[in-house]
């Protein structure tokens, strides 16, 4: 059987790419779970967010570095697999990329060590402005990484210098390019994800908490922070993805009547499920609603929509997978919608705490957001092809010249090996400082009073009294006073 090295490329790159993303978008949301938390507790002096600050902490950082692992090999892959991609538009790709590491990673990856470390060495208000940074920091790498992306999605701020095999694109606009007409559409949408990310992971944890009666006053209170995240973050979703979604009918019309399974130019249905099937021109097994989609467009049932007769074969996306991934996305993000609002309203009536079915749909519902976040990258990459710079360069040509199939098949093998072990010990760590928990507030105190041995000692009742037996204070009462007798 003959090895495709373009099939074997792109599936290498979207494997590497996916893995990595499960955790920069987490970071994103625990980054403002913290920035939250920690600011309520310089508000309030209530211990128990502290606890709360200090425990999201030690998640992020494993989530963290985590991302910076998963997130190395990727450069590599421009100049293994994709040369003549990295030849060609390099200059302008490059500096976005460069300016996530000098703005945003250093940034980032600087105040984390106060973060982690200096929770007793720095002044709170310090720590709570380094806790500010990381959380920022995380989201400058989103903008310059999504900047990067959307050119290749809709370039602009460039030209192109050389002819045949020299010819290159060059920046003639910075900010042109960094303002690419869907950059400002795709950040919005890209963050959100990653709120509602953070937020249900959130919920998910202390979910479990409270069903298991454990830290059930940090549970609460994180649960009900996280909740009014997730539901804010839930609503917008649905109002930054219909933007996004005018944008693209501008900026790239055959992505769009992809997604909707449009075939034909005229007034377009939107379809809730369905098979496309590109040889009748039709959604087969389909359920729509008519002139939905000209309405969402054009507030009108019958304003005509690009369709996909308006595009040679040859450049029309692959149909099933960002079809059925976009739905996929939008039907989660309607699920996110339901589920935030209606535990709102059994938060707002008291009840929410005491529904264990609900807490159970919580514990589980983190699936949602990890898939919706992948969905909504898959459709997005597959429906820009078969461009990997949208009308400038094909993906057949950026491949490198040199590169064999075999050659990506043994890098995919050693990549997926190397992954599982890698999310084997992530899983590992997590379980392990989740079935921990945050310490409490008091014993939390007594440690940076009396020192780590002392309270060590205080919990396992070697070496003196034990804290939490009175018994103990009487037996050494009772035995100092013998001795002075």
């Amino acid at each position: 059987m003959d090895l495709d090295v373009l099939f074997l490329s792109r599936f290498q790159f979207g494997l590497t790419i996916m893995f990595h993303y499960l955790f920069p978008p987490l970071s994103i949301g625990l980054g403002v779970i913290m920035v939250v938390t920690e600011g309520t507790y310089l508000k309030t002096k209530n211990k128990q967010y502290e606890a709360m600050a200090r425990f999201w902490t030690k998640i992020f950082a494993v989530v963290f570095a985590m991302g910076v692992a998963t997130g190395i090999v990727m450069e590599f892959e421009f100049g293994t697999n994709w040369a003549t991609y990295s030849r060609y538009v390099g200059d302008v790709f490059g500096s976005p990329l460069a300016a996530e590491g000098i703005f945003a990673f250093f940034l980032e990856s600087g105040f984390l060590a106060v973060l982690v470390f200096g929770w007793d060495r720095v002044s709170p208000k310090m720590h709570f402005f380094s806790t500010v940074m990381v959380s920022l920091g995380s989201m400058f790498s989103a903008v310059w990484i999504v900047v990067a992306n959307s050119w290749m999605q809709t370039p602009t701020g460039y030209h192109i210098v050389g002819e045949g095999m020299t010819a290159r694109a060059e920046i003639t606009d910075f900010w042109a390019m960094v303002f690419n007409p869907s950059s400002v559409d795709r950040l919005v949408h890209t963050l959100i994800g990653a709120f509602i990310l953070g937020a249900f992971f959130v919920m998910s944890i202390t979910a479990w908490y409270i069903l298991h009666r454990r830290h059930l006053e940090m549970a609460k209170q994180s649960f009900t922070i996280a909740l009014v995240i997730g539901t804010i973050a839930s609503l917008a979703a649905l109002l930054s993805g219909h933007t996004q979604a005018n944008t693209v009918s501008v900026t790239q019309p055959a992505k769009l009547a992809t997604f909707e399974g449009h075939f034909r130019t005229g007034p377009a249905d939107l379809y809730l499920f369905g098979i496309p099937n590109a040889e009748e021109e039709r959604v087969d097994f389909g359920l729509s609603i008519p002139g939905g989609l000209s309405f969402l467009l054009h507030n009108d049932f019958t304003t005509p929509v690009t369709g996909l007769d308006q595009f040679p074969v040859e450049d029309r996306p692959p149909l099933q997978i960002p079809f059925q991934t976009y739905h996929l996305m939008v039907a989660l993000g309607m699920y996110f919608i339901f589920i935030t609002l209606l535990a709102s309203f059994f938060r707002w009536r008291g009840a929410l705490f005491d529904k264990r079915w609900m807490m159970w749909v919580f514990v589980f519902s983190i699936i949602g957001p990890y898939i919706a976040n992948q969905a909504g990258w898959i459709a997005a990459e597959v429906g820009r092809q078969p461009w990997i710079v949208h009308g400038l360069l094909r993906t057949s040509d950026a491949l490198s010249k040199a590169v064999q199939a075999e050659e990506v098949l043994t890098s995919i093998i050693l990549f997926t090996v190397i992954y599982l072990f890698l999310l084997a010990i992530w899983l590992y760590i997590m379980n392990e400082k989740i079935k921990a928990g945050p310490e409490e507030p008091a014993l939390a105190a007594t440690a940076r009073e009396g020192g780590l041995l002392d309270t060590m000692t205080s919990r396992t009742g070697t070496g003196g009294p034990s804290l939490t037996d009175p018994r103990e204070k009487t037996r050494s009462s009772d035995d100092s006073g013998k001795e002075n007798k």
